[in-house]
């Protein structure tokens, strides 16, 4: 059934393409989902089209940070209750927002009916979309590493906590020895100083170069910025409540960056492809 419905995918007549890209971390704490949100909005104010994915099918709280009413999310497409642009809930500057659902069951626990459903949904979204950023759980849990493969790249971001280095390090040994992913982009996240952010990326750099076979690239380093806890008790994000902000100005950079990185040529470009990478593999890891 996933089969036929991947197939059905690949012979759609779509000419749009989309950047996917992954949003995760390792660990929590990390600031992965403001950095989601604040890059989305971002790019949102360059005149892009913006869908962020929350991804965290647990524990949904994309909408929470920007204090958007939810009455209907991701479960209820995968029921079939709905279609994918009934849940959309419009944030700052349009960018559309796919809430995850709550306390309830995790990509890996989806059956065959809602696994075509979810292909269903994302092939029949009319609503144009340039980006699209899946913000990840945290942890190394079959549902992260599923989201980050079936993208097209992957923003990890860490910060200067042992742990923060010890989860990412653990998930790209997952993503590379066993998935093939060999690239990363790396955001060094609440850094004192950029040289902080340079070192944090050398000490991470070090490990990956004597023990995987992996690129890294740092792409950002993101001030520690006190606007941010008032951006957050606002529910607001701070590329919105505090533009000229150190860590607005450093999220602004990152989001200029990231929209230069190239889409892969046809099939790769498109959110069908996305959903068909993301449920082929997890159908194939449930049967391994």
């Amino acid at each position: 059934m996933i089969e036929d419905q991947a197939s059905s995918l690949r012979r759609m007549n779509q000419t749009s393409l989309t950047k996917v890209i992954a949003v995760t971390g390792g660990k929590g704490g990390v600031g992965k989902t403001n950095v989601t949100l604040n890059t989305a909005i971002s790019m949102a104010k360059q005149g892009k089209r913006v869908m962020v994915l929350d991804a965290d099918l647990g524990l949904a709280n994309v909408d929470v940070m920007l204090g958007l009413r939810v009455e209907k999310n991701l479960s209820h497409v995968l029921s079939g209750e709905c279609m994918l642009e009934d849940i959309l809930v419009e944030g700052p500057y349009g960018v559309k927002i796919a809430p995850a659902t709550s306390g309830t069951q995790s990509m890996a626990e989806l059956t065959p009916t809602e696994h075509a459903g979810l292909i269903r949904a994302f092939s029949e979204l009319k609503i144009p979309v340039d980006v699209l950023l899946v913000d990840t759980a945290a942890g190394i849990s079959d549902m992260v590493l599923s989201f980050a493969r079936a993208s097209q790249d992957i923003m990890l971001v860490v910060c200067n906590e042992p742990t923060s280095l010890t989860d990412a390090y653990a998930l790209m040994k997952i993503l590379n020895r066993d998935h093939g992913v060999f690239k990363f982009k790396v955001v060094a996240n609440m850094c004192r100083s950029a040289r902080e952010g340079q070192e944090l990326f050398a000490k991470l750099s070090k490990v990956t170069n004597r023990f995987l076979d992996v690129a890294l690239e740092l792409v950002a380093t993101i001030p520690l910025d006190d606007n941010i806890r008032k951006a957050v008790r606002k529910q607001k994000a701070i590329v919105d409540a505090y533009p000229n902000s150190p860590a607005s100005m450093a999220i602004n950079h990152l989001s200029k960056v990231a929209l230069s990185w190239p889409i892969p040529a046809q099939p790769g470009g498109h959110l069908e492809f996305f959903i068909e990478q993301l449920v082929n593999r997890q159908a194939a890891s449930n049967q391994a």
